[in-house]
């Protein structure tokens, strides 16, 4: 597709990189996959998405914050879906309400596990089409 969108999806569970590039594809994206952060910094290294979704904890406990840093230096204007399962897991919700939590965050959305395929579809379309800054 010549218009279609460049999405890095990165999480270390199979299933989950699965699902949401099943979902992602069958709106015209394109996708790239990663199940490390490791293996996300060296796709990064040839690929600007328009956009990136990545788990908040793969093979270390940081791996999402620090990719997402990552991903916001070298290319500010990519907007950033963090997904996480510290809801489901804990009880406690996860989130970035004040200008504080978003500044170190740097992620432009969180979205809970387990993903639901309505909400992905319109979190993705709201970043992607939002005029940039």
């Amino acid at each position: 597709m010549a218009n279609a969108k460049k999405i890095l999806v990165v999480d270390d569970d199979p299933d989950i990189v699965d699902q949401m590039a099943l979902i992602l594809k069958q709106d015209g994206h394109e996708v790239h996959t990663a199940g490390t952060q490791d293996e996300a910094e060296e796709i990064l290294l040839s690929l600007k998405p328009d956009l990136a979704i990545i788990d908040l904890m793969m093979e270390e406990k940081d791996s999402g914050f620090v990719l997402c840093h990552r991903i916001k230096k070298l290319y500010p204007d990519t907007p950033v879906i963090m997904v996480t399962a510290v809801k489901a897991a804990t009880g406690l919700s996860f989130a970035a309400d004040s200008a504080v939590q978003q500044s170190w965050l740097k992620a432009d959305h969180l979205l809970d596990k387990p993903i639901r395929a309505e909400s992905l579809r319109s979190d993705v379309s709201r970043l992607l089409n939002r005029a940039p800054a």
